[in-house]
């Protein structure tokens, strides 16, 4: 049995490589939906020995299908967004502790401990469903800043303006958080010149905006803020586990998550370093569900191990995972 501090313990590529096997041999055995999926691929622990010949669940499996690995009592459904009659996707947790230190331990390990920060959240198309993992993650940041000023906006501009300038006058360092065409309405509200403020992007337009390159929009963003980079986060209703980018649009995971990029013509086989294809995701946080996903989403692997985000699938339904299509 794999533990999640098995997972989180994680500190080197040959412990990862042998930690995504038993989680291969544990989800083949356990799901039910992903087994099928592995044998009409003709798939099994009995022949599959290395990480790049795991078989990757597409997404939309999380529209139609019941995606778990235990039998364990659900703790929580995260949903997708999405239009209004579109199918969204569910993602039923059973150990919501798994997601909360993984989050957690992400952030740590990219940006320090959380309570040197007074976290700021602009996602009004978030805060106005229900079942967003994201607010479940935020609500949670936000709790454990203990700073007193940390919270949601959701439509109040005036009042998030004011609040970051005061805060900035403090010397506080700051997380604003938000959703890209949210972002794009404060600065055209007011215009800032941060010095301890990180700007963390998250989500599309939503419908709010025309979508626009990436280098346009955080070049925007970086002039309408008075930064040099602006921070994204690239994480999913499927994912327990997200990767973050301090700019430039260049992501890394943590220690428990990879990317493979898989051929755009041949799903089964993969590209070399620098090459676009489609993005799989390797989540051993989704321990109980499938950690083995392949997303909709075009992207570039570097032999560093980051990756950058190119865009979507031309059929795939326009999402909230920090995607500007070029």
């Amino acid at each position: 049995m794999i533990s999640q501090e098995d997972i989180f313990a994680i500190s080197s590529k040959k412990e990862f490589e042998k930690i995504t096997l038993k989680v291969f041999r544990h989800q083949y055995e356990n799901n039910k939906v992903y087994q099928a999926f592995c044998n009409h691929l003709g798939k099994s622990p009995s022949n599959v020995k290395q990480v790049n010949t795991i078989p990757f669940l597409p997404i939309q499996f999380f529209k139609s299908e019941t995606i778990v690995s235990n039998s364990n009592q659900v703790q929580a459904i995260f949903t997708s967004s999405g239009t209004t009659g579109a199918i969204t996707s569910q993602h039923f947790v059973s150990d919501v502790s798994i997601y909360e230190n993984s989050y957690s331990l992400a952030f740590a390990q990219f940006y320090g401990n959380i309570q040197e920060y007074c976290v700021l959240a602009l996602l009004p198309s978030y805060l106005e469903r229900d079942g967003s993992s994201l607010i479940y993650m935020v609500s949670d940041l936000i709790a454990k800043s203990n700073h007193k000023d940390s919270g949601f906006y959701l439509n109040n501009l005036e009042q998030l303006a004011n609040k970051i300038i005061e805060l900035e006058n403090e010397s506080q360092n700051i997380l604003l958080i938000g959703v890209t065409y949210a972002l794009l309405d404060l600065i055209e509200y007011k215009k800032f010149n941060l010095k301890n403020t990180i700007v963390m992007e998250t989500g599309g337009m939503k419908g709010k905006r025309k979508e626009i390159i990436r280098e346009e929009l955080h070049q925007t963003l970086c002039d309408g803020f008075g930064v040099n980079t602006i921070h994204s986060e690239y994480g999913m209703t499927e994912l327990l586990s997200q990767a973050y980018s301090l700019g430039n649009g260049i992501f890394e995971c943590p220690l428990w998550m990879d990317v493979l990029i898989r051929d755009t013509e041949d799903a089964l086989q993969y590209v070399a370093n620098g090459k676009t294809g489609g993005i799989n995701v390797i989540d051993l946080a989704n321990i109980n569900s499938c950690s083995f996903i392949a997303t909709q989403d075009l992207g570039k692997k570097y032999h560093n191990m980051t990756f950058e985000v190119l865009g979507r699938f031309d059929n795939s339904d326009i999402r909230g995972c920090n995607l500007m299509v070029y």
